[in-house]
């Protein structure tokens, strides 16, 4: 026995392995299986169904699932393939690849994400979008308050859109100097990207990671509720611009107050006042122009304008209305990805690499969605969903329709924790909440938009979330720092979220 090795392996500190939250993948695969067991304990049961499918409130009932061993088994393999492309028998309710009837899986919502994935990095590949908010921060360098408030409006803007996020991570090196530079510290650089863009996710309007999915979800048109959606993304973006812009100026007056201090060099840096001015070209301009042009396309297709104008759900559609939704979408961003493609003059190789670079870049999200709609097969097949829907219609039976919708927020907190991909938590979640509405007589849109403000709200902070922990990091700021900067506009966040659905829910 050699002992002097002996001795120094036990000298040797032990590096213990680092415990990293497990993706989005992972923690759908363990919900997948949970599900599959807890499908063995839980009452098969179901609900008498109107004409257009809804359940009906008080008729709930015991029945038998009629599936073997042999069949769950069946179902808990196939799950991912029934997700993606399941359809459902109109006579018996059961979900498989070879049955006939109305597609229950996400095949729509699959392709839609993989064709924005292509659309967006098409975009990013001409770098106009990087210009001309480089320019922005150029141009309004020596006014501090109106650079903030207009990179945050920006950075909003595109979170409600298409849900801007990760993509921020790319402009710590630009914004973080210059915020320095103009007499800030580094926690206004932080507030100014993280909130920025997280508020705008927090309040989307027309997301398609989101909004679109959650609409999906609960068999509703992604325009549904856009009016409320757009009036709480206006007043939170500016409390959010607010609160950012009030802490900047306390530091700029004083330093002595800053939460994180000055790392050194910190108040030297002059470079990016100095910086040239980003030349943003006439085909820069051009491809700006187009992809507002694409978004605004968007919005017009989905929106449901003779209900949203007159506010009569069941309104005659106007003749212009194209209701259009996530078949047609795909199609539009995969067009609009190949014409930004044409006005950048990429050249048809350099296109064609991008255009599946960026569906590739995008297929963890869409097999999230996939998985979660897996996990949706298992229950509707064990014909347990119902029997989940029941057991929550208990706890908010009797609540006002605005209490309702606080309690459909407040549900969805713990649920974003652990799920902190939006799509994921969306079509997990949604099919149980929206037959909850049509309980408690309120909209599916409003739903929708408590689902999706718990999902953004999380994320603002949750260390799990590679926007917020990565953010922080490429800022050199603590974490428990930015927990400290941040928790008063959480705080705020909150009460206004819970008044706007509220309100929503007393109005619909």
């Amino acid at each position: 026995m050699n002992t002097t090795d002996d001795r120094q392996t036990a000298q040797q500190p032990s590096h213990k392995p680092k415990f990293t939250f497990p993706s989005a993948l992972t923690v759908l695969a363990v919900v997948t299986v949970a599900v599959w067991l807890l499908a063995f304990l839980v009452p098969s049961g179901q609900y008498d169904r109107n004409a257009s499918g809804t359940p009906i409130q008080g008729t709930y009932h015991r029945v038998g699932s009629g599936q073997s061993f042999v069949d769950r088994l069946n179902d808990l393999f196939l799950a991912p393939v029934n997700g993606l492309y399941g359809v459902q028998d109109e006579k018996t309710g059961q979900v498989g690849p070879d049955l006939a009837g109305e597609l229950y899986g996400s095949a729509g919502v699959f392709l839609f994400v993989l064709a924005i994935g292509a659309f967006i990095t098409v975009v990013f590949a001409t770098g106009a979008l990087d210009r001309g908010i480089g320019r922005l921060a150029h141009r309004l360098r020596d006014r501090g308050a109106l650079l903030i408030a207009g990179i945050m409006v920006v950075f909003s803007v595109l979170g409600t859109v298409e849900g801007f996020a990760e993509e921020t991570l790319g402009f710590y090196g630009l914004i973080v100097p210059l915020m320095l530079a103009l007499g800030y510290d580094r926690m206004v650089a932080v507030g100014t990207i993280i909130l920025g863009a997280g508020i705008g996710v927090l309040c989307s309007t027309v997301n398609p990671f989101a909004t679109g999915v959650a609409s999906s979800a609960a068999d509703i048109s992604l325009g549904d509720g856009i009016v409320l959606r757009f009036v709480m993304w206006v007043v939170l973006t500016a409390v959010t611009v607010a609160y950012v812009v009030r802490y900047a100026r306390r530091v700029r007056r004083n330093p002595e107050r800053s939460i994180t201090g000055f790392l050194p060099g910190d108040r030297d840096q002059d470079a990016a006042s100095e910086a040239e001015e980003p030349e943003l070209t006439g085909l820069h301009k051009a491809v700006l122009v187009t992809m507002g042009l694409v978004f605004a396309f968007m919005i017009f297709s989905v929106v449901p304008w003779a209900s949203a104008l007159t506010g009569d759900a069941d309104a005659t559609p106007y003749g212009f209305e194209l209701g259009w939704s996530f078949p047609q979408l795909a199609a539009l961003f995969l067009c609009a990805a190949v014409l930004i493609g044409l006005v950048a003059r990429m050249g048809e190789q350099r296109l064609s690499s991008m255009i599946i670079q960026g569906a590739a870049d995008f297929i963890s999200p869409a097999l999230v969605i996939v998985l979660a709609r897996g996990v949706t097969v298992i229950m509707n097949n064990s014909k347990i969903t119902d029997t989940v829907l029941h057991s929550i219609e208990g706890i908010v039976k009797g609540t006002s329709s605005g209490v309702f919708a606080i309690i459909v927020f407040v549900v969805n907190l713990p649920l974003a924790f652990l799920i902190p991909s939006t799509s994921g938590h969306a079509t997990l979640a949604m099919p149980i909440l929206a037959p909850l509405a049509d309980f408690a007589g309120v909209s599916r849109a409003v739903v929708v938009t408590a689902w999706q403000a718990a999902s953004g709200w999380m994320n603002l902070w949750v260390p799990t979330t590679a926007v917020t922990i990565g953010g922080v990091a490429l800022a050199k700021v603590g974490y428990d720092k930015y927990l400290r900067f941040v928790w008063p506009l959480l705080a705020l966040l909150f009460l206004m979220i819970c008044v706007f659905v509220a309100f929503g829910a007393i109005l619909t």
